[in-house]
């Protein structure tokens, strides 16, 4: 079969026309799906197979808990049962750490109080010592602590040791002497 060239762009094949723009597209097409696709799939393999790790870090705070990206570890003072009590506007904050598998003891850290408890909304919450963990938003960078003892949606929110209890910051205490009297201000 012969191809001959028009003018307007096209070539014809034996009775049919086709536009190089028309190939081209679907060629183009073709490309992105099979690209989509294999992206899609690699991101729904490495869900199914995640497992989230918890190990320990040198923070402000001493050694902390922290999610395998280095950021601290929080548990939730309203929690009860091994169960959660942040949901909605809450896990938004406070997002819990989840895994897709059994999780992970890091350095320092006891795999014997590692466990799960599975979320109101069906995901698979990572616990340390029976307390779920969940990480702050506000913290951007690894070892940041800023959600220590901050009082938000219905209790405190506390860092983990490594004995699954919470660290509790003590406030900075200051000492005036004045003549013979010892004043003692337990605020900055």
């Amino acid at each position: 079969m012969q191809a001959t060239r028009h003018p307007e762009g096209g070539i014809e094949a034996g009775s049919g026309r086709f536009a190089w723009s028309s190939v081209v597209g679907v060629m183009l097409a073709a490309a992105l799906g099979v690209v989509g696709f294999l992206a899609a799939g690699s991101i729904a393999r490495s869900a199914t197979r995640s497992s989230a790790t918890v190990s320990l870090r040198k923070t402000p705070l001493g050694m902390v808990l922290v999610a395998a990206n280095g950021h601290t570890i929080y548990l939730f003072g309203k929690d009860r049962n091994d169960k959660s009590a942040c949901s909605a506007s809450c896990a938004q904050f406070w997002p819990p750490l989840l895994t897709h598998g059994k999780p992970t003891a890091g350095p320092g850290v006891q795999a014997s109080l590692l466990g799960t408890t599975k979320r109101s909304n069906g995901s698979v919450q990572v616990t340390y010592n029976k307390h779920p963990l969940y990480t702050y938003v506000l913290d951007k960078q690894a070892g940041q602590t800023k959600g220590e003892g901050i009082s938000a949606f219905g209790a405190k929110w506390y860092a983990l040791s490594a004995k699954g209890t919470a660290i509790i910051k003590t406030p900075t205490t200051t000492t005036t002497t004045t003549t013979g009297t010892t004043t003692t201000n337990p605020y900055p």
